[in-house]
């Protein structure tokens, strides 16, 4: 297993993130962080650590300054950076610095899972050993370039589904679209199709909830929740 530290300054996207890594065979949560001083204490007390998921926007300090904490100690763990800075600098200076890949909130679970995947690829290669021809140095250096995101259907949006997702996996109960509008800041009709989309493609289950009078309200659960 591949064991990770999530570190997000957010409890909520922690935890959504976490159980984003848990769905991806092969990998496993070793523990999550939510500043830069207690990612560092996990670095060191972990027993094992493979990747650490590094949000940039820390309460005490910044994901990269982290990560050039984390190498002037001699901390060899893989970094894929996972934050909302979409700067170009923050970008290159993460790049500078190691980070093997860079994923912008907000983002699926399917965007994450294919750095991951990606990821587990790479190792599999490096774990080969031995000396590499130029077309599998040109492979190693390819392997974390996996597209980040498979296509919606027409006339959605990667940002709009990613934010309905979360809503739904970070809600301790069923939601109607009302309430998923309300937690997103999109209209009622667009949750409710985005909803419709999550329920057709077997990752939100439909309930209903029966009143005094009328129709049944629908609402929404994470299917892993059902």
């Amino acid at each position: 297993m591949i064991e990770v530290l999530v570190v997000d300054d957010d409890t909520r996207v922690a935890r959504v993130n976490a159980a984003y890594v848990e769905k991806v065979p092969g990998f496993h949560v070793a523990g999550e962080a939510h500043n830069a001083a207690e990612a560092l204490r996990r670095l060191e007390t972990l027993p094992r650590l493979d990747l650490v998921l590094m949000d940039h926007y820390l309460p005490d300090d910044t994901g990269l300054a982290v990560l050039q904490e984390m190498r002037r100690r001699g901390h060899q763990t893989d970094v894929i950076m996972v934050t909302a800075a979409r700067d170009v600098s923050t970008v290159q200076a993460a790049m500078r610095q190691g980070a093997l890949q860079y994923l912008v909130k907000p983002f699926a679970f399917a965007g994450l899972r294919a750095k991951l995947e990606a990821y587990a690829q790479l190792r599999r290669t490096l774990d080969g050993g031995g000396e590499a021809e130029q077309a599998e140095v040109d492979r190693i250096f390819g392997a974390l370039s996996a597209p980040s995101e498979p296509g919606l259907p027409k006339g959605h949006s990667p940002t709009t589904a990613d934010l309905v997702r979360q809503s739904l996996m970070s809600a301790e109960g069923p939601l109607s679209a009302q309430e998923i509008a309300e937690r997103t800041g999109v209209s009622r009709q667009t949750a409710q199709r985005y909803l419709k989309l999550l329920e057709r493609t077997g990752r939100a289950v439909l309930t209903l909830k029966y009143g005094d009078a009328g129709r049944p309200e629908h609402r929404y659960v994470w299917a892993t929740r059902a």
